[in-house]
């Protein structure tokens, strides 16, 4: 009976050692997948803010990683002069033509205007259309220096002194136009100095006049002003084929010509 007893009470002990073994181990195991199910709510959570962080920097940097890409085409072409690659220069001031078409565009449609953008925006105009475009100019010729360091000083003034006062409207010729005539006057000229110096004296004087010219927003206008851009883009990957700058002149003279009927941004 002493016998049957003892190992009764041991086999109760045991069991209840089992029993209370298994809630431990279920308690932990639970610990385990409760934790392991909030690290990877945690992770989660973490990599959607991770996620709509990128998206927020893209949105706000998206107008100015095209002013940086367009000081770059300027940058660019500076280096492609001084190497005497006249035809290259003249199509990576081109590029940048129309990237400053769209920085400001795309700042107006995610609503990322910025002081930042219109610094990065005017340091890129002056470094693409002012210095870039002056060097296409550049001989030993002294006088052609200082046509040089005149066109360059114009576009200096020009972003300058821009604002006319008048909603929509600029006071003399926007750079970009007169850089877009330049380099296609020097690509279809090939590089006749007597045809820039006469075009870049024609520029100069256009861009420090007191005329008024729209606003031209391409991107935000009529959809034949987008075609117009979208043609531009398609000649860039024709630039192997000399008349394809045609294509720039003509669309930059015609914004000369016909500032308000064509081109303004409430047409």
């Amino acid at each position: 009976m002493i016998i049957r007893s003892y190992w009764g009470s041991s086999f109760s002990l045991t069991t209840a050692a089992v029993i209370n073994i298994t809630q431990t181990a279920t308690n932990c195991c639970c610990c385990v997948v409760s934790g392991f199910f909030q690290r990877t709510n945690k992770l989660f959570l973490s990599e959607q803010a991770t996620g709509l962080q990128i998206k927020e920097f893209a949105r706000k940097n998206a107008a100015n990683a095209l002013s940086v890409a367009n000081m770059v085409m300027g940058m660019a072409s500076i280096l492609s002069s001084l190497n005497g690659h006249q035809y290259l220069a003249c199509w990576l001031v081109l590029i940048g033509y129309l990237l400053d078409l769209a920085d400001g565009a795309v700042a107006r449609r995610l609503d990322a205007c910025s002081a930042l953008g219109a610094k990065l925006d005017d340091f890129a105009d002056f470094t693409t259309f002012g210095i870039a475009t002056s060097l296409l100019l550049r001989t030993p010729d002294l006088l052609d220096n200082v046509l040089c360091m005149c066109y360059v000083m114009s576009v200096f003034v020009r972003l300058c002194f821009f604002s006319s006062g008048i909603p929509f409207m600029y006071r003399g010729l926007p750079c970009i136009y007169s850089s877009a005539i330049l380099a296609s006057a020097s690509l279809l000229s090939g590089g006749n100095m007597a045809v820039l110096r006469v075009t870049a004296v024609a520029m100069i004087l256009f861009m420090i006049s007191q005329n008024f010219y729209p606003h031209d927003r391409v991107l935000e206008s009529q959809a034949w002003k987008k075609a117009v851009y979208a043609g531009g883009v398609v000649m860039v990957f024709c630039s192997s084929f000399p008349p394809a700058c045609v294509y720039y002149l003509l669309w930059s003279v015609s914004y000369i010509l016909f500032p308000t009927s064509l081109w303004s941004c409430k047409v």
